[in-house]
Formats: structure tokens, C-alpha cells, sequence
């Protein structure tokens, strides 16, 4: 199962639900190989070394189920400019993606309008990534993420 605007449309209407139109806030969805979705969002906290990414919830939802990630998208809105942006994942999201593997699609921002998106997989996000290093050349399995 691809991204496509379900998806970003589940992601918008938790954040929508989550909080006011006034707000900022943000919200991810995630689509799961059996074609399910599962959404997130990350906590609101005073000190921003304990919040979480919006996706986090939903990647622990997979994980905990056993369930395949195949795309993730991530949105936040933009109350000063009444807008919603499509985030790409952070760097600790594309290692959280990982176990899932390099085909998996991610929301990025298409070039010039950062509310509007386009499908990339994790290894066009990400063509360096460390650990191949580690498994004889390879993206590194499920297994071998949790040796």
C-alpha cells in the first residue's frame, strides 16, 4: 500500500480534531501493509526535550502489533500563515522507519510549496544511511535492527 491523500487526509483530520484551527499543532498517519491506517500525535509539553515526534505513537502502534509499515506522512499546521505543511520525517523518524525497510513511502514537501506533497521512499530520503555498514552491504533487516 502507497501514500496517497487518505492518508495525509487521516493525519489532517486527527490534527483538526486534536486541536483548535487557531492552534499549531501537527499529526501523522501511517499506512500499514495489510492497507490499515493508524494516526498519532506528539505531546504537548513544557520542556521540549521530552515531546515526541507526531509519528512516533503510530510507529509504536505498528510495532507493538506486528504489524508492516509501508508509507508515513506527517502534517502541522501553520496558524500565523493559515496553512498546513507536509513534513518530512527527521532524522530519528527515518531511523524509526528503518525496520520497515528502504521501500517505504514518505510525505515530503513538493519543491516550491510546502503544502502541497509528493511520495519519496525512505532510501531516496535518505541514500546515505549507516546500515547498510553493518549488514554486509544490505539495508538492515528487522532482525538485524534489534541485535
Amino acid at each position: 500500500m502507497k501514500l496517497d491523500q487518505a492518508l495525509v487526509d487521516a493525519a489532517m483530520e486527527l490534527m483538526d480534531r486534536r486541536w483548535p484551527s487557531d492552534e499549531p499543532g501537527g499529526a501523522a498517519a501511517v499506512r500499514l501493509a495489510d492497507g490499515g491506517i493508524l494516526t498519532s500525535v506528539g505531546l504537548d509539553n513544557m520542556h521540549g526535550s521530552v515531546t515526541l515526534c507526531q509519528e512516533a505513537g503510530a510507529f509504536i502502534q505498528a510495532y507493538t502489533q506486528n504489524r508492516a509499515v509501508t508509507a508515513s506522512v506527517c502534517v502541522c499546521r501553520d496558524p500565523e500563515r493559515d496553512r498546513v505543511l507536509i513534513l518530512p520525517p527527521c532524522g530519528i523518524c527515518q531511523e524509526r522507519l528503518a525496520l520497515w525497510g528502504p521501500s517505504v513511502e514518505v510525505g515530503v514537501p513538493q519543491e516550491g510549496d510546502p503544502t502541497r506533497w509528493e511520495a519519496r521512499t525512505l532510501a531516496e530520503v535518505n541514500p546515505y544511511y549507516w546500515g547498510p555498514q553493518f549488514a554486509d552491504g544490505q539495508w538492515p533487516s528487522q532482525a538485524q535492527h534489534s541485535e
